[in-house]
């Protein structure tokens, strides 16, 4: 893994984490607006949580046009998560201002795939 990738891969972590952070803030008993906290949270956590094992996975592929396909999962989960994030926001279950920074660093982290992806397919 090179330099780069190893300092994407520890961002990919860090962003994990703070999925779970926010899921872990979700109420959990069951009442009908909670029910469909914990509902948009378990979407929010598979998605937040695949784009490092996706990411893992590109790492160690064996041709650029698998290492292509693999960023562009990472891509499709970005932009699933980013979704679960701002019907969380819309549906006041989380404030915006918890959530902000995460839309923002999933904005980031998708032009990063997406720059990588065209240079892997140019």
């Amino acid at each position: 893994m090179s330099a780069f990738e190893q300092q994407l891969m520890n961002r990919l972590e860090d962003y994990a984490l703070r999925i779970i952070a926010v899921y872990n803030t979700l109420p959990d008993y069951p009442t009908a607006g909670h029910q469909v906290a914990q509902v948009l949270g378990k979407q929010l956590l598979r998605s937040g949580t695949s784009v490092g094992a996706n990411f893992a996975e590109a790492t160690r592929t064996h041709s650029l046009a698998d290492k292509a396909a693999k960023q562009q999962i990472c891509i499709k989960e970005l932009e699933e998560t980013a979704y679960w994030l701002r019907l969380l926001i819309k549906a006041d279950l989380v404030a915006a201002a918890r959530l902000d920074p995460l839309l923002t660093e999933s904005s980031e982290l998708t032009a990063i795939f997406v720059a990588s992806v065209r240079k892997l397919q140019a």
